[in-house]
């Protein structure tokens, strides 16, 4: 396969002591085949993904949302991490300050090694109680008939950013000063557009960072990038990665 074309600009850039940040979204997930939020089957599809996800509906009907999870736990323990996924856990150890953030709540970054994740969304995989707010231990798949409770006496929910509910605030300042602080921001199979993190590859940019888009299709973010690469992250990570003087 013939090289991938990258700018000398760029190419400088790819050494151990750029500070470096990486924003991913939805596309990288899809890459290794995890099922898009609005892609229930069955019963579930008679529900709107909000209707679910929500604080309300979890203290209305507890044994509904957490069967509604317990779905797509299953669906996604299915998946494995794609090659952009593990080329992402090698830059961890290969960039000196690297910092990875994410809208996703598959986990997927971490199962493929990552270690310096932040999951402004939550993990799909993980437990909290909805009353006192504590993380909890508890077996991925949930009893409805047996619902899960903290020591307080709260009931256990997914650690997940739920509709109408705010982001985790110092998560979202760390990342916020990531960005400001880089010299190479990526932002990788996102749209763009959900906000707070739409704003970090424009934090990046005012701070000074060389900005690279890695997407199929133009985003609103597209215009701003000082350098655009069309197509799936999984195959242009690695091709990017071929230019490291140590890779």
């Amino acid at each position: 396969m013939k090289q991938l074309a990258i700018s000398e600009r760029l190419r400088r850039l790819l050494v151990p002591t750029t500070r470096v940040a990486v924003l991913t979204g939805a596309g990288v997930s899809a890459e290794s085949g995890v099922p898009t939020f609005r892609g229930a089957e069955g019963l579930w599809s008679k529900f709107r993904p909000e209707e679910l996800a929500n604080f309300d509906a979890f203290m209305a009907n507890p044994r509904l949302v957490l069967e509604w999870y317990n779905y797509r736990r299953e669906l996604m323990s299915t998946v494995q991490p794609n090659p952009g996924h593990k080329t992402l856990a090698r830059w961890e150890t290969y960039f000196q300050e690297f910092a990875l953030v994410t809208q996703n709540v598959d986990g997927l970054h971490r199962k493929a090694g990552s270690t310096k994740v932040f999951e402004l969304h939550g993990n799909i995989q993980k437990n909290k109680c909805a009353k006192c707010n504590r993380p909890a231990e508890w077996p991925a798949i949930f009893d409805p008939e047996n619902l899960p409770t903290c020591e307080c006496g709260g009931l256990l929910r997914p650690d997940v950013v739920w509709f109408g509910e705010l982001l985790p605030v110092q998560m979202i300042e760390q990342a916020w000063s990531k960005a400001e602080t880089c010299e190479l921001f990526f932002s990788l199979g996102t749209s763009a557009v959900v906000q707070p993190a739409a704003s970090l590859p424009l934090v990046a940019k005012r701070g000074g960072a060389y900005v690279v888009e890695i997407n199929p299709e133009d985003t609103p973010l597209s215009g701003m990038c000082d350098e655009v690469f069309r197509g799936p992250t999984g195959e242009i990570l690695p091709r990017i990665a071929e230019y490291f003087p140590h890779e």
